[in-house]
């Protein structure tokens, strides 16, 4: 394994790996974190992830990780780059293979004391009506034509559908739809995949948790949104399923193919890439854009499941219960935006594997409600602790091209989790707290126990130290879903 490169500290919360210290880099690294959470990176390959990502062409001011960083496959999860859009490239490795993964949050006119008596019921109903695990298969089965629409649309293909309200695509990142997106750009293969997976979590660490608002930091903010102490909400984590896994793994070996053929090395070769200007490269993003569609309806699809269950268990109308999308973010994603490099504003292409814009208040991508306020920005933390909800802020945009972390981040990977957990001991323990756990699989409660992942407080407070968001609200789970 290639030397673990050195950090130098720049301040309390960001240290840089210099240019120097790994041949080939164009910029620096640049890790946002402190002291505590350090001790658990230094060492780590994710590092090596992360000077390794500063040699790609094109790449802007820094390779970027947030404090939720873990080895993942090319980038780091937890990294961002942004790249020049004539000189630069795009990379597979750098989106993800669940492309579009991402956090939907939903608030109720419920609270805790009247949702606790009928709290295993609730949890019993979500699981039956949002299928879960691996290969699960959803209520809505597509015609090739269909999902054409569907890769075409995205979240509004759903609620046309009657999958979903109108009102929540205005706070849905995108408005739940890539523009760019081409449905020919995605292979036969994708789509079988996609076909049956409409309205599913799949496994993982995606979820659905229903949670209640245990503190309110920032009451204007957390007004316009309708949180309250007390209130209950259910967040849901999921993506693109196996559409976008084969996406990915499709246009990951065309580049690859290609790079052999043109004899070009490079430092690490999951991240295979191919110029931005590239025709192979705007294809890639064209079909990353179509799978992204295909998580926002999944998501879309999910939401009325969880509708559907909590008018069921509460015999009342959803509508009745509020149930209206607060916000929906993306984390594995490359967009193209505009940011200041060298003193005047530049097109970019900027990748975020397992890290959210964290946008300001102002900027027009940010839904109307909230554009006095920054953008939501939702970061779950485990089955046993808090998850947040933040804000963006200015002072991001500066210094991570309007990006922040998108959750705890790992801290075993999930085969050390099996072989640290037990079962028995991850539910029971979850239990005395008052959370209700339900799983396809026990494996899917020992990848995911509380233990395997860092501390959500301390990279919550990273992430706001660094000036990269504000915190909001504190979410603390009452019982979750699990694949």
């Amino acid at each position: 394994m290639p030397k673990i490169p050195k950090l130098v500290a720049r301040d309390e919360f960001m240290f840089e790996i210099p240019r120097e210290e790994v041949e080939g880099m164009r910029v620096p690294g640049l890790l946002f974190s402190d002291a505590a959470l350090l001790s658990g990176v230094e060492g780590d390959p994710s590092l090596i992830q992360l000077a390794n990502v500063a040699t790609l062409p094109g790449i802007q001011r820094y390779a970027l990780a947030m404090p939720d960083i873990h080895f993942g496959y090319g980038f780091p999860v937890g990294g961002v780059a942004a790249f020049d859009m004539q000189e630069g490239v795009v990379s597979p490795g750098g989106i993800g293979y669940d492309i579009n993964c991402g956090v939907r949050l939903l608030r109720t006119n419920l609270t805790a004391e009247e949702v606790r008596p009928r709290l295993a019921a609730l949890i019993d109903r979500l699981y039956r009506e949002v299928p879960a695990g691996v290969g699960s298969h959803g209520p809505v089965s597509l015609p090739r034509s269909e999902m054409d629409e569907v890769l075409a649309k995205g979240a509004a293909w759903a609620v046309g559908r009657g999958l979903g309200r109108p009102a929540d695509l205005p706070v849905t990142e995108e408005r739940g739809g890539l523009a760019a997106a081409d449905p020919a750009q995605v292979s036969d293969s994708a789509r079988k995949r996609g076909q049956k997976q409409l309205g599913t979590l799949g496994s993982g660490n995606h979820f659905l948790e229903v949670q209640t608002v245990d503190q309110v930091l920032y009451p204007e903010f957390a007004e316009a949104m309708g949180l309250a102490p007390g209130r209950v909400v259910v967040m849901l984590h999921t993506g693109s399923r196996g559409l976008g896994h084969q996406v990915a793994t499709d246009f990951i070996q065309r580049m690859d193919r290609r790079l052999v053929e043109e004899h070009v090395t490079l430092v690490d070769r999951q991240l295979s890439c191919a110029p931005v200007s590239s025709e192979e490269g705007a294809r890639y993003l064209a079909a990353m854009a179509a799978a992204a569609n295909f998580a926002w309806a999944n998501r879309q699809a999910i939401t009325e499941g969880v509708r559907r269950a909590f008018a069921a268990v509460f015999a009342r109308p959803a509508e009745e219960l509020d149930l209206s999308v607060i916000y929906d973010i993306a984390h594995n994603m490359a967009k193209v935006e505009e940011h200041r490099t060298d003193g005047a504003p530049r097109k970019l292409l900027v990748h975020r594997k397992g890290a959210t814009r964290s946008f300001p208040a102002g900027r027009e991508e940010v839904p109307e409600p909230y554009r006095p306020f920054g953008q939501p920005v939702l970061i779950p933390g485990d089955m046993g602790t808090a998850s947040y909800v933040l804000a963006g802020l200015p002072t991001a945009m500066e210094r991570s091209f309007g990006s922040s972390c998108h959750g705890a981040g790992r801290r075993l990977s999930r085969h050390a989790a099996v072989r640290n957990f037990r079962y028995e001991d991850v539910t029971r323990s979850l239990a005395r707290e008052g959370i209700i756990v339900r799983s396809t699989s026990r494996e899917g409660v020992t990848e995911e126990a509380p233990g395997a992942y860092k501390n959500v407080e301390e990279v919550v407070r990273v992430a706001e130290g660094a000036g990269l968001t504000r915190r909001v609200a504190r979410l603390r789970p009452l019982g979750v879903v699990k694949g």
